[in-house]
């Protein structure tokens, strides 16, 4: 980095974290503590209004605002795509903030900048999901924003995919938010379950009937969604073969219960890592007659029995 886009990003710096320390600068740009005290420098020379504080850092003066930098077509292009994914996926709120930005973007973009970006955007493309499902999504997303920033418990009913051990589908739930994650192209609420007491992961297309509720709750010291990892119960293995003629469509099914999978010389063997065995069942299901679970027996015979349940009906 050249001594100017560094002075340059010196200033995005102290304007986004407010006061930073010039061995932080220093760090952050790979460069030495005395370059930064040079460029702090030079920087008051040309009129920008630096405040240094001894042992506190560097700063700039408040109500100071760099003017409109400039972007690259690869900026432009990201930040555009951006606005994009946001209106396709999130809630009224901030589909319509991304529309406003968007139109700001591209007013400040110089005219080869813009035409070059909307060439690039032109061979680029977002599908959204069903009118239906979307909409109602996006619906449960503006609820669970605000009870989150309110913190604020919600409570819906709840259809799960495996049924419980009395063989219902569906539970009404009542839930602390913690936050929202888009996973895998769908979106799931991360929440403390009143029903289990201990948190549990929503997907928000199974949620009916959302409310927010006027109990308050309190997020639980240290808690970050950005750092949080849910541990990992998936303890049983099930392993298939998969015949050649689609081997290479299993590979870009990107299943996310595949744990590895290894070359044959007629096909595939696939290992899934899962809760219940029976969570994979559509999926083996759904190849036909070209794949065969090899293990566990128990779902080897689930397949058999649906199996045979589909031929008695043709």
């Amino acid at each position: 980095m050249n001594k100017s886009d560094r002075m340059l990003a010196i200033m995005l710096e102290l304007q986004r974290s407010g006061r930073r320390r010039a061995e932080d600068l220093a760090a952050a740009f790979e460069t030495s503590v005395r370059t930064i005290y040079r460029d702090m420098q030079a920087l008051s020379e040309a009129g920008v209004p630096v405040i240094g504080a001894p042992g506190q850092g560097y700063s700039l003066m408040e109500g100071y605002f760099l003017p409109p930098v400039s972007f690259t077509v690869e900026e432009a292009v990201a930040l555009l795509i951006g606005t994009d994914f946001i209106e396709h996926n999130f809630d009224t709120g901030y589909g319509n903030g991304a529309k406003a930005s968007r139109a700001k973007i591209e007013a400040i973009l110089p005219e080869t900048v813009r035409l070059e970006a909307s060439r690039v955007r032109a061979a680029l493309r977002l599908i959204k999901g069903r009118e239906a499902e979307d909409s109602r999504e996006k619906a449960h997303i503006e609820t669970l924003r605000r009870a989150i920033l309110e913190e604020r418990k919600v409570s819906f009913r709840y259809s799960k995919k495996i049924p419980e051990a009395d063989g219902s589908r569906q539970s009404d739930r009542t839930a602390a938010p913690y936050g929202l994650i888009f996973l895998y192209g769908a979106w799931v609420l991360i929440a403390h379950c009143d029903l289990r007491r201990e948190i549990r992961h929503f997907r928000l297309s199974r949620m009916s009937g959302l409310k927010m509720l006027d109990d308050r709750f309190t997020f639980p010291s240290g808690f970050d969604l950005q750092r949080y990892r849910p541990a990992d119960d998936r303890n049983q293995l099930v392993r298939i073969r998969v015949d050649a003629g689609i081997a290479d469509k299993v590979k870009e099914s990107n299943y996310f219960f595949i744990e590895k999978m290894e070359e044959l010389a007629d096909g595939l063997l696939v290992t899934l890592r899962v809760r219940q065995p029976e969570e994979v069942l559509q999926w083996v299901l759904g190849w036909g007659a070209d794949v065969a679970v090899l293990e566990p027996e128990p779902l080897r015979n689930r397949v058999r029995e649906e199996a045979e349940k589909m031929l008695k009906r043709y």
